[in-house]
């Protein structure tokens, strides 16, 4: 799943980004509530997770915007506003579920799960594919010509951007950003070990290969003719 946390607590931020990483999901972490709206009127997610006290603007407001903007992703109340009214505000707002702090991560997974299974992310894609090679978003499947291919969250994330880019040269720092959010280069080759892995599992046990170096630019994953 793609993920935006609109979040100023940083420990909460941290602790979040961290554990959805480790599952393999993407999330971008923004901290100011109008900056948030923007993003999340600009980009397509899967599921918001929106904090209810923000600076700039307050949780209630970002989602009354996008629902009034027909914005449909679902949206998870994530806050210390525990009360009665608290929730039932939040989810008249146009929110779809409601945890409050302290939390478990595993029931914030559980939830996040559970919306991303309602019929309103089916209709958006959930679903990658390039030629006899597919990767579900939702269930963190990824096959190619009917077999089941094992892919370590790193390596599925490391998938998911090259599809997403499927004919187009991705650079390796745009992969150590999307993949390891690195905004630095780390002076490792931990691109080139992380696609050798990928190939040994997607390309070389098949007849054709679909993810092909660009020499002194990056790589590209398509289907040569």
């Amino acid at each position: 799943m793609r993920v935006l946390l609109i979040e100023d607590d940083r420990d909460t931020a941290a602790y979040v980004v961290k554990g959805l990483e480790e599952e393999g999901h993407t999330i971008d972490h923004l901290v100011d509530g109008r900056d948030g709206l923007a993003r999340a009127m600009a980009d397509d997610y899967h599921v918001l997770i929106v904090d209810r006290m923000l600076p700039g603007q307050e949780g209630l407001c970002i989602v009354k915007a996008l629902r009034s903007a027909g914005r449909k992703m679902p949206i998870l109340f994530l806050t210390a506003l525990g009360g009665v009214d608290d929730r039932v505000d939040g989810l008249e707002a146009g929110g779809d579920d409601y945890l409050i702090k302290p939390f478990s991560f595993l029931e914030l997974l559980a939830r996040l799960n559970a919306l991303a299974r309602r019929p309103h992310l089916k209709s958006e894609e959930t679903r990658l594919k390039v030629s006899d090679l597919i990767l579900d978003l939702i269930t963190r499947k990824v096959q190619r010509a009917g077999t089941e291919i094992d892919l370590q969250p790193r390596e599925f994330r490391l998938l998911e951007v090259l599809m997403r880019n499927t004919g187009r040269v991705v650079t390796r720092t745009m992969l150590l950003e999307r993949v390891w959010s690195f905004h630095f280069d780390p002076r490792t080759s931990v691109v080139e070990t992380h696609i050798s892995r990928l190939r040994s599992k997607i390309d070389k046990p098949f007849a054709k290969e679909l993810i092909h170096t660009v020499r002194g630019a990056g790589y590209s994953l398509h289907e040569r003719s």
